[in-house]
Formats: structure tokens, sequence, C-alpha cells
């Protein structure tokens, strides 16, 4: 090998050991062993930076913004607009930026979730959800939304969101509809389902 080659050699060198060694995903961990039971009650009044605006209002269907802030949990306080404002169906999406998240991933074979905990800021490149209602008196609002969420050095992870802890901001579009939907109980997978037809 002549001079030129073995000086290429060596200026590469470390690049290729550093590419090796760099993690795909910092600090998100699928955590085996550790499960979420999907009946999970969501904690309220974790949101007290939460502010609202009404954009749009047709008959039954309303259109809003719902801004987050630094220290808000998201998951909570969708809940909590849903239930103030006896939000009965919606759909939504959102994004923005978290401190630290818990995702999770559905294991059919054991019907629970398997825990994703994501612990460094991250932005939150997509979140898109619905919300319905549990079949039962009184109604009780469901919010059931996904995320993917970005790393540092580009990778992302997804999953079914748990919390969600916002920073420093977090811009969710909701838009509920005149039909109310209800979720029933769907042996086979443990989980409570819309059924449109309810």
């Amino acid at each position: 090998m002549n001079k030129i080659g073995i000086s290429l050699v060596a200026m590469l060198f470390p690049v290729v050991v550093g590419a090796q060694t760099q993690s795909p995903t910092p600090s998100a961990v699928a955590q085996d062993g550790a499960t979420i039971s999907p009946s999970r009650p969501v904690p309220v009044g974790k949101a007290p930076g939460m502010t609202w605006r009404m954009l749009k209002e047709e008959g039954e269907d309303k259109s809003y913004v719902i801004i987050f802030h630094a220290g808000d949990e998201a998951l909570s306080g969708l809940t909590d607009f849903a239930i103030e404002h006896k939000v009965k169906s919606a759909h939504f999406t959102a994004i923005g930026a978290a401190q630290s998240a818990t995702l999770a991933w559905l294991d059919l074979s054991q019907k629970t979730y398997r825990k994703i905990a994501v612990g460094e800021q991250c932005e939150v490149l997509s979140l898109i959800g619905d919300i319905a209602v549990l079949d039962g008196k009184p109604a009780t609002p469901v919010v059931h939304m996904h995320a993917v969420l970005g790393h540092s050095n580009g990778s992302t992870v997804g999953g079914h969101v748990f919390e969600l802890n916002v920073n420093p901001t977090l811009e969710v579009f909701m838009t509920t509809d005149y039909y109310p939907l209800k979720k029933v109980p769907d042996e086979a997978s443990g989980m409570k389902l819309i059924d449109p037809n309810k």
C-alpha cells in the first residue's frame, strides 16, 4: 500500500470506530417484564399550564387548539379537557417537544402493554389520537394516542402513549364530532375497542 493509501486508512479508521459505537436509540428502553395494564387509570390535574381556544364551531362539530407548556403532562391534560367540555367523540394531531415519556407496545399474547421508557429531551414528530366514551353510565371519555418521538441523533421511537411530559410546548389541534363513539370490551384482545354501531 502506498503512502496515500495508508494516510486515507488512518484518516478513516477513527470515523468507522465512532460509527460502530454510537448508540442508535439513546434513553429509549423496551423494558422486558415491565408491563402496564390497559385499564390503568389516567391521573387528572397534571397539566396546570394547559390553555385552549375554540377555532371553529359548526353545530355540534367544534375545532380547538390546545397548548401545553413545560411541566404539563399531555394525556392527563387531554383527559381533563374531554371531561370539562363533555367530549364524547374527537380526533386530534399534535407536534412539539417533551422532556420524557412513557410509551408502550401492545403484547397481544399477554393482553397487556410492554413499557418503553424515554428519559431524555425529544421532539414530538407526530402525535395522533382519538377520544371515545366507555359504554355505560355515566359515559367516561377515553383518550387514546400514539406518538413518534425523535432523539438528538435523529433516531426515533414510537408507541402507545401512557405519559408525555411536555417541554417547552405541545400544540394540539382537535376536532370534536356530533356522533358519540363508544368503546366496548373485546374478549380476544383484552382491550376496549370502538364499536361504531353502539
